[in-house]
C-alpha cells in the first residue's frame, strides 16, 4: 500500500497552514492568551467558510466530501498552530447541530470524562446533549482551554473519530516543538558555539523527532484503516510525543523555556489537557489489551483444532 500523500492532500495541508499562519499566527495566539478569549467567533466562521468543520460532510449536504485522512492533515495543522476551541466536537457536530458546519455555532462535548467539559461557557451546544447543561467554571492548566464542572455523557459513536482527530492535534504540536527546539539550538550560543553542537542537545532533539515521526505514522495509518485499536495506539503515541516533546523542548530552551514570553509552555499545557480527552492513556491501554487478548485466544483456538488430514491419519 502507498501511504504517501497525494498532490491534493499536500495542497490541502499547505492551504490550511497558510490560512492559519495569516489568521492565527504567534501575535494572535498571544492576544488570545492575554485576553483569555479562547474562541474567536469571527475566526470560527472563517474556518467554517474554509470547510474546516464540514470537511467530511457529504457534498449533497453542503460539505466537502473528504475522509478521515484529509481531516487528520487539517487537524495536524491546527495543532501545530495551537488553535484553541472545541475544534473536534464542532467538526463532529457538522450535519448534526445546526450551524456547526458553517462555524456559526460552537459545539463542545463531554470528552474529558468525569464531571469536566471544556469551553462550556463559550459553546452554543453540547454534542449529544439536549439543551445546555448547567456548569461551574474551574481552573484549567491551559489558559486557552477553560474547563467547567458539569455532568453529561459522550455519545459512543463519536469516540473513535474524536480520539483520532485529537491525536492529530497532538501530532501537530509535537512536530512544532521539534521545530522550536532545533531552531533555538541553532541560535543560542554557549562557550562560543551553538548549543545544537553539544551531544546532549542533539540527543534531545533526535528523540523528539523520532517520537513525533512514529506518532505520525500511527496517526496516518489509523486514519486509513479506521480501526479502533489502531486509533487507540495512535492516541497513545501522539500523547507521548506531544507531552514529552514539549518537556524536552523546554529542556533545550533552558531557563528561557520556562518564561511566560516563550511559547513552549503553551504547547505543554495544551498537550496535558488533550491527553485526557476522548481516550485517556488508561482507556487506550485497556482497549489495546482487550484486542490483543481476543487475538491471542483466536490463535490458540486455531492451533488447537486438528486439520482434516491429521484426523484421517489418526483414524487410520
Amino acid at each position: 500500500m502507498d501511504f504517501r500523500l497525494t498532490e491534493d492532500q499536500r495542497d490541502l495541508r499547505a492551504g490550511v497552514r497558510e490560512l492559519l499562519a495569516g489568521r492565527y499566527g504567534r501575535e494572535a495566539l498571544r492576544e488570545s492568551v492575554a485576553s483569555g478569549a479562547a474562541v474567536d467567533r469571527r475566526l470560527w466562521r472563517e474556518l467554517g467558510e474554509a470547510g474546516f468543520f464540514s470537511l467530511r460532510l457529504p457534498e449533497p449536504e453542503g460539505g466537502v466530501g473528504l475522509g478521515l485522512p484529509e481531516a487528520v492533515l487539517v487537524f495536524e495543522e491546527a495543532g501545530r498552530a495551537l488553535l484553541p476551541g472545541p475544534l473536534v466536537a464542532t467538526h463532529l457536530a457538522a450535519g448534526v447541530v445546526p450551524g456547526a458546519a458553517t462555524g456559526s455555532a460552537v459545539v463542545t462535548a463531554f470528552d474529558l470524562g468525569g464531571p469536566l467539559v471544556a469551553h462550556l461557557g463559550e459553546a452554543d451546544a453540547v454534542l449529544g446533549a439536549e439543551g445546555m447543561p448547567p456548569g461551574e467554571p474551574v481552573r484549567s492548566v491551559d489558559p486557552l482551554t477553560p474547563l467547567w464542572r458539569s455532568s453529561g455523557v459522550l455519545p459512543p459513536k463519536h469516540r473513535e473519530a474524536g480520539a483520532l482527530l485529537t491525536a492529530a492535534l497532538q501530532l501537530g504540536s509535537a512536530l512544532r516543538t521539534v521545530e522550536l527546539a532545533v531552531r533555538y539550538a541553532g541560535e543560542r550560543e554557549q562557550f562560543g558555539q551553538p548549543i545544537g553542537g553539544f551531544q546532549a542537545v542533539k540527543h534531545l532533539c533526535a528523540r523528539m523527532l523520532v517520537r513525533a515521526e512514529v506518532a505520525r505514522t500511527a496517526v496516518y495509518a489509523a486514519a486509513v484503516t479506521g480501526d479502533a485499536a489502531e486509533i487507540a495506539a495512535a492516541k497513545l503515541l501522539a500523547d507521548e510525543a506531544a507531552v514529552r516533546g514539549a518537556r524536552d523542548c523546554l529542556q533545550v530552551h533552558g531557563g528561557m523555556g520556562f518564561t511566560w514570553e516563550a511559547d513552549v509552555h503553551l504547547h505543554l499545557k495544551r498537550a496535558w489537557v488533550r491527553a485526557e480527552q476522548w481516550h485517556t492513556a488508561r482507556e487506550a491501554e485497556e482497549l489495546l489489551a482487550a484486542r490483543l487478548g481476543t487475538e491471542a485466544e483466536a490463535e490458540a483456538g486455531a492451533d488447537a483444532e486438528p486439520d482434516a488430514e491429521s484426523e484421517v491419519a489418526a483414524m487410520g
